[in-house]
């Protein structure tokens, strides 16, 4: 369902008209001969689907490899529904009243979109009637710090924070007992954007995940990775890192409004099993939009 923004079919301009354009060219009236079933190959690995995944395509497609090319459209459109599909859709804010506090966890990569991506989750729960509160973990720049603190501002949303360089887990312990203290609903944590790949600043976000674990049984109940669209199959290798260091409940696809690629997405979630939960449609606040296997697909194979 879109958020009082552009839909995910409509961010997916750029995709549709790019790789997605020519893959469904190959498929006409005809069966697809051997140069064409090279070529949606070599289609499918620019668009980002990766190796593993554009090989489980090909290889369910082959064996309808005599069908005409309507019904190998018809079904790459059913597989790629499918992969996206089976996985369920990860933690959703439960019914009013199920739970003292919903905290939200946001990670992700320098760069990746990820403060703008919060200031956007916070404006889909405060649409949706609920009390909001963000927490500045990210204390390593003080202009994450200052960001987060404008868009609280501009949203009308109070954020916790401390002095630059302070203790990242002493914020989110005080954002807790703020959050208890004044009955809110949704609690959603910044982090200090990091390389998947550096140990000791994944080993500070386990800290941060333990401390608010100790605070309230069951928190958090999301660990969200914010992905830029834009990035590739990188974006694989830093799900699969982040994942095996806190256990991701679901991915924020950021950007997908700036990329001609898109294809990623699908080897994430057959690769990971981690869904996508949320998608960003531009630049503003309100283009946030919760995914939906049906209407990605259709936005990439739509004429």
């Amino acid at each position: 369902m879109a958020i009082n923004g552009p839909r995910i079919s409509q961010s997916l301009s750029k995709t549709r008209a790019g790789v997605f354009r020519r893959i469904r060219g190959l498929f006409g009236q005809g069966a697809l001969d051997e140069a064409a079933w090279e070529e949606l190959e070599i289609l499918l690995l620019q668009a980002d689907v990766g190796i593993s995944t554009t090989t489980a395509l090909l290889n369910e497609l082959r064996r309808a490899s005599s069908q005409k090319g309507a019904v190998l459209r018809d079904l790459l459109r059913q597989n790629l529904e499918a992969m996206l599909s089976h996985n369920g859709r990860g933690p959703r804010y439960p019914a009013q009243g199920s739970g003292p506090l919903w905290v939200v966890l946001v990670v992700g990569v320098n760069g990746s979109g990820k403060t703008t991506s919060i200031a956007k989750l916070a404006h889909y729960h405060q649409q949706r009637s609920r009390r909001v509160l963000l927490a500045a973990g990210d204390t390593f720049r003080a202009a994450a710090i200052e960001q987060l603190k404008v868009w609280g501002v501009r949203l009308d949303i109070p954020v916790v924070a401390h002095q630059p360089g302070a203790d990242p887990g002493a914020v989110v312990y005080d954002a807790i007992q703020a959050a208890l203290g004044r009955g809110v609903e949704v609690l959603i944590v910044d982090t200090a954007g990091r390389l998947h790949t550096k140990y000791n600043l994944m080993e500070e976000l386990k800290k941060i995940q333990r401390v608010i674990a100790r605070q309230v049984e069951g928190v958090p109940q999301e660990v969200l990775l914010v992905l830029d669209a834009a990035t590739g199959q990188n974006a694989l290798a830093q799900a699969l890192h982040f994942h095996q260091a806190l256990g991701l409940t679901g991915i924020f696809l950021a950007k997908l409004d700036g990329t001609a690629k898109g294809g990623i997405v699908f080897a994430i979630a057959r690769e990971l099993g981690t869904p996508i939960q949320y998608v960003g449609t531009g630049e503003q606040v309100e283009d946030i939009a919760e995914f939906d296997a049906h209407e990605f697909v259709e936005g990439l194979l739509s004429p």
